[in-house]
C-alpha cells in the first residue's frame, strides 16, 4: 500500500489553479490586478532596522530587530508598528533603490500599536519619493482578496496572497494582542517576524491595513490594523500631539447575559463590570450593575465583546475637563449623570535605568495596576534588577512598585526621574525606599555613607 504525501497548498492557490482551468480569462485578469497592486506599492515598502535599547538585565543594552513600514507621503513620513521602533536609539530604512537611509522618530501609540518615522532624505536626489495610497477599511468584506508585504524573517521585499477572513476580531487581553479601541482585521495571507509594520492592500493597490501580528505555530492566521484607525492616530502625531485619552474609569462588559438573566430582552446598553479607584465615574456615583445606555446622547450597545472597543473610542474621544451626560439603567429606572472625563492615568514612556542603583523602572501600566491589586496610580514599578548593585544588595526585587523615595511620595514616572536627578547629583547618607510587594508594604534604604569616604 502506497503512502500519499500530504502536500500544503494555500486555498488561494488552488482557487487560482481551478479558475484556469474553468475560466482562464478571468484568472488573467485577476493575475494582471495582482501584480499591478504589487507593483504601485512595493517601491513605498520600506525594510526597518532598529537599533533597540533592552532592559532585561538591569542594565542598558543594544539588540538589532527588523521590521517593515511604508512611506506614505511625499515628505517621506513612513507608518509601521510601535512593537517595531519601541525603545529604537537609532533607525536604519533600506528604499526601494537597496539604498538604507537614517530615519528619525516622530511618535508612536501603544494602544493601538501605531508610530511614525520620517526618513532623512538629504541624499535622496531630486527624483519624486514613492508613496502609497491609503484606503478605507470600513469598506473590507470577507473573503475579499488581499495582499500582504513587509521583510518576513528579515528577508526584504515578499509579498503574500491571502483573504479577509474576518473584519472584526476582538482580543480582550491577549498579551500584545489587545484591542482597547479597535478590531483586529484577520486574514490567511503570510504575517511572520519581520512583516509587522508592513501594508496589508487590497487589488487596487491601496494600504487597508498595517500588518501586526501572526500567531506562532499557526497556519495562516494574521492580524492588521485597520488603516482608518492608524491614518487618524498618524494625523495627530504628525501635528506634534501626545496620544492623550480621556478616561471615566470603567471597565464594561456585553450585557447579553445580564439581559438573559433579567428576562429583559429589549435591553440595550453596556454592562458596568467595575469602576477604578478615584476615577470620574466613581465621583460621580456610577455603579458597578449599571448599565450605560448613552454617553453625550451617542448611543451604547455592546450585545458582543466585539462592541466594546467602539465603546471605549466614544469615551477616549470625550473633551477632557468638559463635562459630559452618561445615561444609565439602573433598578429599573433611567437616569442621566454628568461626569468630567480626565486624561487616561496609565500615560506610556519608555523604561528608564537608573545606572547608579542598578535597577530599571518603568510607568505604572493598567496591567500592573491590576495585578497588583493597587489602591491608586501612584509610583513606579522595577522592571529589572543588576545582580551584584545596590538595588539588589538592599533587597529590592524586579516586580516591586516604589511608592516612596526618602518619605516623598512617587506621583508618576516624571517625578521619579526627578527625584533620582536630585539624588544622583547630591547624594545623602541614606536613599529610604517603601515599595508595594504582592501587596505588602516593603521598606529598604540604600547607606551613602562607606561610598563617599
Amino acid at each position: 500500500m502506497k503512502l500519499i504525501r500530504k502536500i500544503s497548498i494555500p486555498v488561494i492557490a488552488i482557487v487560482l489553479v481551478f479558475m484556469n482551468r474553468i475560466w482562464g480569462d478571468s484568472t488573467t485578469v485577476l493575475q494582471s490586478q495582482i501584480y499591478k497592486a504589487r507593483d504601485k506599492v512595493m517601491p513605498s515598502l520600506v525594510h526597518i532596522e532598529p537599533v533597540r535599547k533592552v532592559f532585561s538585565t538591569g542594565e542598558q543594552r543594544h539588540t538589532l530587530v527588523t521590521g517593515s513600514g511604508f512611506i506614505f507621503s511625499s515628505e517621506g513620513y513612513i507608518l509601521t508598528n510601535h512593537h517595531v521602533v519601541e525603545n529604537a536609539e537609532k533607525l536604519t530604512c533600506t528604499l526601494s533603490n537597496k539604498k538604507k537611509y537614517a530615519a528619525q522618530f516622530i511618535g508612536s501609540d501603544p494602544s493601538t500599536d501605531v508610530a511614525v518615522i520620517k526618513l532623512d532624505l538629504s541624499e535622496w536626489g531630486s527624483d519624486p519619493l514613492p508613496f502609497v495610497q491609503l484606503g478605507n477599511s470600513d469598506s473590507l468584506e470577507v473573503g475579499q482578496i488581499v495582499l500582504a508585504l513587509g521583510s518576513p524573517l528579515g528577508l526584504s521585499r515578499s509579498v503574500s496572497l491571502g483573504v479577509i477572513s474576518s473584519i472584526d476580531r476582538y482580543f480582550a487581553n491577549e498579551g500584545s494582542m489587545t484591542s482597547p479601541y479597535n478590531l483586529w482585521i484577520q486574514t490567511d495571507a503570510a504575517i511572520n517576524p519581520g512583516n509587522s509594520g508592513g501594508p496589508l492592500i487590497n487589488l487596487e493597490g491601496e494600504v487597508v491595513g498595517i500588518n501586526a501580528r501572526g500567531v506562532f505555530l499557526a497556519e495562516n492566521l494574521g492580524f492588521a490594523i485597520p488603516i482608518n484607525l492608524a491614518h487618524e492616530v498618524a494625523e495627530k502625531l504628525l501635528q506634534g500631539n501626545t496620544i492623550r485619552r480621556s478616561w471615566l474609569g470603567l471597565e464594561l462588559q456585553p450585557i447579553k447575559l445580564l439581559r438573559d438573566y433579567l428576562q429583559k430582552p429589549d435591553l440595550q446598553g453596556a454592562l458596568v463590570a467595575s469602576i477604578d479607584p478615584l476615577s470620574p465615574a466613581l465621583k460621580a456615583d456610577i455603579r458597578p450593575g449599571d448599565v450605560i445606555l448613552s454617553i453625550n446622547k451617542i448611543s451604547t450597545q455592546a450585545n458582543f465583546e466585539e462592541d466594546l472597543p467602539a465603546i471605549r473610542k466614544i469615551i477616549a474621544d470625550l473633551p477632557h475637563q468638559q463635562p459630559a451626560v452618561v445615561e444609565i439603567w439602573r433598578d429599573g429606572k433611567t437616569k442621566k449623570i454628568e461626569v468630567v472625563p480626565q486624561y487616561e492615568p496609565f500615560e506610556y514612556m519608555p523604561e528608564f535605568e537608573c545606572e547608579e542603583w542598578g535597577m530599571v523602572v518603568k510607568p505604572i501600566t493598567r496591567q500592573i495596576f491590576q495585578n497588583q491589586l493597587l489602591k491608586d496610580y501612584s509610583g513606579v514599578y522595577i522592571s529589572a534588577v543588576k545582580n551584584g548593585e545596590w538595588a539588589e544588595k538592599v533587597g529590592l526585587r524586579a516586580g516591586d512598585v516604589i511608592r516612596t523615595i526618602n518619605q516623598r511620595l512617587i506621583e508618576n514616572m516624571q517625578e521619579f526621574k526627578t527625584i533620582y536627578s536630585a539624588l544622583r547629583d547630591s547624594p545623602p547618607d541614606f536613599i529610604y525606599f517603601e515599595v508595594l510587594r504582592q501587596s505588602s508594604k516593603c521598606f529598604a534604604a540604600i547607606d551613602l555613607r562607606k561610598q563617599k569616604k
